[in-house]
């Protein structure tokens, strides 16, 4: 990881959709070798995204996002919902992955995490990973991250919450009660804090970016050197923009899946994963289609679709088992669930209607 060349970008500010379709560019760019190892800052419109795994018409107000013209994105990594605008910064990592020496997304997060609060805490405050993925200030959350493999290639992202609109964040996020339950306090506003509330003078973006850089210079020994997009990025983040991330389909792929009045659902201890469930068969004991939702955290991204098409038939007697041996026979890395949360969360939702 010593001397690691790192391209340096500011891809300046876009709308969230735009900025989505540009990590998938980056990536495949970085894959055919057309563009080296690069860290991006990204600077967002008004947006709300939702992980790749989640529940649109669950995680957000989808009125409130409507009146207050903030766009709706469905990111290609886990997690929860986060809204996003003018007042944080975004940063993305698009690398080899073999240049973190693990092949672990857990021991690579801590490594990112602690580079990335030593550089923000050059700005005169203490900022700590906490984990499994936030950088925090005192409890308080000011950096959220998370990333997947794509073959060889390391997608990271965080945020730096500057000067949060906490009025637009707690309209247009519904907040899950576990959540407030597990960080002990009350509303939106007891979770986060900002640069803002935290220092007497605001750093300007330039003072934020040399920040964060230093940490990943000093942590992981980066060697940075600022560059610029490629037209090759451009005319495929134009392309990803256009056939998927920046349609209204893609971004409602998951949206109130419990329409159907056949659909049951059960969730997991920790209440971060649903299950969304129907079943077949003479005596209704075999799984017909299951959807798993929630803020998590698996790599690579197909990962969960494909356990979702390996328990299709499953006898429901058999779940536990089943699922395990997917895990069992799969190289799939999980962050915030084990692989028994996902059976336990299936056989919620049958006893809920047994």
């Amino acid at each position: 990881m010593m001397g690691s060349k790192v391209r340096v970008i500011d891809s300046g500010l876009r709308a969230g959709r735009e900025n989505i379709a540009l990590d998938l560019a980056m990536v495949e760019a970085r894959q055919a070798g057309d563009i080296p190892d690069s860290f991006r800052f990204i600077h967002f419109k008004p947006c709300a995204l939702v992980g790749r795994h989640q529940d649109l018409a669950q995680e957000l107000n989808l009125d409130a996002c409507k009146t207050r013209d903030v766009q709706t994105v469905r990111r290609v990594t886990g997690g929860g919902a986060i809204y996003m605008d003018e007042g944080q910064l975004g940063w993305s990592l698009v690398c080899d992955r073999g240049i973190f020496g693990t092949p672990s997304l857990t021991e690579i997060t801590e490594k990112i995490c602690k580079a990335a609060a030593a550089g923000l805490s050059l700005l005169g405050i203490k900022a700590a990973f906490r984990p499994r993925n936030d950088i925090e200030i005192g409890g308080k959350k000011i950096s959220g991250t998370g990333g997947y493999f794509d073959d060889n290639i390391l997608m990271f992202q965080g945020t730096i919450i500057i000067d949060s609109n906490t009025d637009n964040m707690r309209a247009v996020l519904n907040v899950p009660a576990h959540k407030l339950t597990k960080h002990d306090a009350d509303g939106v506003e007891g979770r986060v804090t900002s640069l803002a509330a935290e220092l007497a003078d605001v750093p300007s973006m330039e003072q934020i970016q040399d920040a964060l850089l230093s940490g990943f210079r000093s942590e992981l020994g980066f060697d940075l050197e600022w560059g610029k997009l490629t037209t090759t990025e451009e005319k495929l983040a134009s392309r990803h923009h256009e056939e998927e991330i920046g349609t209204d389909e893609f971004v409602a792929e998951i949206s109130d899946p419990a329409r159907a009045s056949d659909i049951m659902c059960g969730t997991n201890k920790a209440g971060n994963l649903k299950a969304y469930v129907r079943v077949e068969g003479n005596l209704n004991n075999r799984v017909r289609e299951v959807l798993f939702v929630g803020d998590i955290f698996i790599t690579p991204p197909r990962a969960l679709m494909d356990l979702e098409a390996f328990l299709r038939g499953a006898l429901l007697d058999d779940i536990e088992v089943r699922t395990q041996e997917y895990f069992d026979d799969a190289d799939i890395g999980l962050l915030s669930v084990q692989p028994s949360e996902f059976s336990d969360a299936i056989l919620a939702a049958i006893k809920e209607t047994a």
